[in-house]
């Protein structure tokens, strides 16, 4: 081999080396700025094979996609003075990639600059709102202020923030547990006081039914006087219709009625004294001797 043909060869690498150096290709979810000795000079954001000077230009690409930036939980003061943690993220995006690169240079910068922005703009409008507010209230404006505000200091970075979300709002610790105590105390009060008002209500109706058994027992003890008196009155009519019409009869049977009471014990003892009228009719039933 000559030294024409040496040469060349040389040429002719050097010109491939030069050729793969001044080529690169952007895929479809990336952007690329190319960059002149540390200086941005363009920024490429359509897909496919592109062109540079070698050796002097080098190219950053950067995604075009919707990027996730998840902050880490914060504790921020509402309105009425409550402490809440607040679990938030935002969706954004690299518009301006020569911006961004001057600025952030990359994602872990951006994700600083954001996390900053962010969090301040959170205490910042969240502290204009009730902890109910915040929670169950106006949460869709809330965050559509707190998102514009973030994408307009986000802008000088190159950044456009899209979204900004709450994820979760809870209380610290030591609020929980002092809402917890408090809520427990609350609660121990309603049930001294529920019982207090049961056994209130429960000596009311032991009195009411006390009063209204005793209203019934008078009431009773009354009818069963009266049906007695009735009785009794029907009782001495019927024994003084019976005297009227047979005295000796009415006589018999109060005797024996007598006799009933009198030997009601076996072991009851009768002195008899001499020529008593009490025990003739029984003397008058004695076999004669």
């Amino acid at each position: 081999m000559n030294a024409r043909t040496q040469w060349a060869l040389v040429a002719a690498a050097a010109v491939l080396l030069l050729l793969s150096q001044s080529m690169f290709t952007i895929h479809q979810v990336e952007q690329a700025l190319v960059v002149e000795l540390g200086k941005p000079v363009r920024s490429i954001k359509e897909p496919g094979l592109h062109f540079k000077l070698p050796i002097v230009q080098d190219v950053y690409t950067f995604d075009r996609r919707l990027l996730v930036f998840d902050q880490d939980p914060q504790e921020v003061l509402s309105s009425d003075k409550k402490n809440m943690k607040v679990d938030s993220y935002a969706r954004w995006r690299i518009a301006d990639p020569e911006k961004f690169f001057k600025t952030v240079s990359n994602e872990a910068g951006a994700a600083s600059r954001l996390n900053d922005i962010v969090a301040s703009n959170l205490r910042e409008a969240l502290g204009q709102y009730t902890m109910k507010e915040i929670v169950a209230g106006a949460r869709e404006d809330l965050m559509i202020r707190i998102r514009n505000q973030v994408n307009t200091q986000a802008a000088q970075y190159g950044i456009e923030v899209v979204d900004v979300r709450i994820k979760r709002t809870d209380l610290p610790t030591e609020n929980s547990k002092a809402v917890f105590r408090r809520m427990q105390t609350e609660r121990e009060r309603q049930a001294k006081q529920y019982r207090a008002e049961g056994e209130e209500e429960a000596v009311k109706i032991r009195s009411m039914a006390n009063r209204e058994r005793e209203v019934i027992l008078a009431e009773a003890y009354h009818e069963s006087q009266k049906l007695r008196g009735e009785g009794d009155g029907v009782s001495i009519k019927v024994y003084a219709d019976a005297y009227k019409r047979d005295p000796r009869f009415y006589e018999f049977t109060r005797t024996m009625e007598a006799y009933r009471r009198s030997f009601q014990n076996d072991a009851t003892l009768v002195l008899d004294p001499k020529n008593s009228d009490f025990l003739r009719y029984m003397k008058d039933a004695a076999p004669k001797e």
